[in-house]
Order: structure tokens, then sequence, then C-alpha cells
């Protein structure tokens, strides 16, 4: 019999680890085998069971959530997936805690807190199933849907409109925050525009993106519905809707959808990669990072038929090694590289290409 995913739950709220408990207690390769009010108590228990996944929240008495991540991520990284209010302040403070090594968040509902968990219950344990096979390193300081593809949002069309201004279309989920940030920041000012879907709730993009453009040399954003897409800036997907290429007249720009979710998601990494296959085919570059499930093989792939380039993550350097794998299986991807090398390769390609005056 295979072997249960074992998993303590911290949080000051009682109601909170009763309901997370019979969450993970519902399913039967998962089990919740202690919980804890505070991470003082927690650390004891993570010392006497050794779990292969904690849910941690980030208010709590006695020590706040990601002093605790910090300190256990320099002496025992273990997969960690934040609860985390949807509130503004909220979102920075698990945005922090991805930095910090944690592995995925979930979004903590502010009202009717029984039944917005209990709807979230497929997702949580899909990530406690990911994060247990997430690889983690020592840090130095919803409800079930369909899995549609891309149809359900955007038709193939049989030939790309070509134009001559370079794309970078980025693709990524678990992992992909700092991933995103690494690739990002040797991005120079003039760079082609990129536009990226990450798998993220709604209300954490727009702190994702300031923060990311603090980092970065390009302008990184929020994508806005019809804003014309530029060079030298970062757009990405909001959480609540899919991010898809369009035209209008002589320029590309955003267009926001909230269509059916496709495999499981939205934004999705195959809608939008579906929209650049349709419409950029041979001037866009495609990137696919670290992340759980397949959601952008199937766009890579078409991306790929239309004469776009793409690069793919390799598994020694992904948190989860699910959408690169599944990418590559299919045959949409033309290079595997180390995440440190990806912009470079990029950057190298574009020179070669014929794309803007980019300097390496």
């Amino acid at each position: 019999m295979k072997k249960k995913v074992r998993v303590i739950v911290i949080d000051d709220s009682a109601l909170m680890r009763n309901l997370l408990a019979e969450i993970i207690n519902e399913a039967p390769d998962l089990e919740c085998i202690a919980s804890a009010p505070d991470p003082l108590i927690g650390r004891e228990k993570i010392r006497e069971l050794n779990p292969d996944v904690i849910t941690l929240d980030i208010e709590m008495p006695k020590m706040d959530g990601l002093e605790f991540l910090e300190r256990l991520m320099r002496l025992k990284p273990t997969p960690v997936i934040m609860i985390s209010s949807l509130t503004e302040q909220g979102s920075e403070a698990a945005l922090r805690a991805l930095e910090l090594g944690a592995v995925d968040i979930i979004a903590k509902p502010k009202l009717d807190i029984v039944r917005g968990i209990q709807g979230y219950a497929d997702d949580i344990r899909e990530k406690i199933r990911c994060a247990a096979g997430a690889k983690v390193k020592p840090m130095f300081s919803s409800n079930v849907t369909p899995n549609n593809s891309a149809d359900v949002v955007l038709p193939k069309v049989s030939r790309p409109i070509l134009k001559t201004e370079k794309l970078i279309i980025v693709g990524a989920s678990t992992g992909g925050t700092e991933a995103l940030k690494e690739f990002l920041m040797p991005m120079p000012p003039d760079a082609p525009a990129i536009l990226i879907a990450q798998h993220m709730p709604e209300m954490f993009t727009k702190s994702f993106a300031n923060r990311l453009n603090s980092l970065c040399s390009v302008t990184v954003k929020e994508a806005e519905h019809g804003e014309r897409v530029l060079p030298g800036h970062a757009y990405i997907a909001p959480g609540h809707s899919h991010l898809l290429l369009g035209v209008s007249g002589a320029n590309y720009v955003c267009h926001l959808s909230q269509g059916e979710t496709v495999n499981r998601h939205r934004p999705s990494v195959d809608v939008l990669f579906r929209s650049v296959a349709n419409l950029a085919g041979k001037n866009a570059i495609g990137v696919i990072l670290t992340g759980m499930g397949k959601d952008g093989a199937a766009g890579m792939l078409e991306m790929k038929q239309a004469g776009a380039y793409n690069y793919a993550q390799d598994e020694a350097s992904c948190v989860v090694f699910g959408m690169p794998k599944e990418a590559i299986a299919l045959g949409g991807v033309h290079e595997v590289l180390p995440l440190k090398e990806i912009s470079g390769r990029v950057l190298a390609y574009l020179t070669r290409h014929g794309g803007r005056n980019v300097r390496i």
C-alpha cells in the first residue's frame, strides 16, 4: 500500500485546524498527523513526527508565521503551504513567504470560512500532494472543474497573423514566483514585451507584479484589458482572468477573458500560448517554468508548430517538474535548460534572429 502524505497543520484558529484536518483526512492518500495553535508547539510536533508537508498560517501568537518559516527553511527544510487572507497586506506577506521557500499559497476566505474552505477542498488536497513531491532548499537570509482545453476560450487558427515585433511568452505555476524573478531580472530595459501566465490566487498578482517591478529593469505590471503591449514591459495575467494576445490595428494588445477554466486554471498557460500561436507565430519565444500539472504543454506545441522557439526549465532546477516535463514529452520544446541559463539563451536567440537591439 502506498505511503500516505503526512501533514501537520499550524493555525491559531481551532476552526481552521479542524476544517483542514477534515479536508486532509477525507483523501485516502493524505493524513493530518497533528495540528498546533502556534509555531512553538508546531516546532515540537515537527521534531517529533517529521511530516512530509506543513500548512502554516501567517498571523499567529508567540511567533509570526514568516519568522517561523525562515527558521524552518534554514534548519529543517520542509515543504510548506501558506494559509493567507486575501488582503493587500496579507498578499505581501504571502509573497514574502514564497521568497522564503514556501511551495504554494492557499487563500483563506475572509467571510463564511467553513463554506469557503470546503469549496477549496480539492485544490487544497492537490496542493498538498504537489508539495509532498516538491524540492525545497535551505534558505539563507476551489471547486473541482473540468480539464478543458484552450478550445473553450479560444479557437485555434490554421495560419498565424504575422507581424515583425518579437514577443517573449512565459508560463509557470508552483515555484514560479521565484523562478520568474530569476528569469526577469536579467532582462534589459529594451527587451521585447513579455507576457506571463502564472497560476496565482486573485489579488496576489498585483502585489507580485509590483514587487517584481521594484527589482527588474523592465516595467512589470498586472495586465489590463485592451492595453497596448510594449517593449520593455512584462505583463502578468490577473489571478481572475485568462491573458490572451490580441491585436488592435497595427498593435499587439492584452486581452483578458473570464471564460471557462482550462486545465482547472484561470489564468491558463495553454490559453495564452494558443493566442500567441494564432497571432505571433515565429516571432514568439516560449518559456515554460516550474509547475504542477500539464497546463501549457499543448499550447507550447501549438506555438512550436506555428514557428516559435521554445525553452523549458530542467528538472534539477524546478520545484515541481510537472509542466515542463509534459511540454517536453509532447514535443513542444526546443531546448531544456537550468533556470539560471534561460534568460541569457533567450536574449542570445533574439540577437541572432532579428530581435530588437537587445544587449546581453
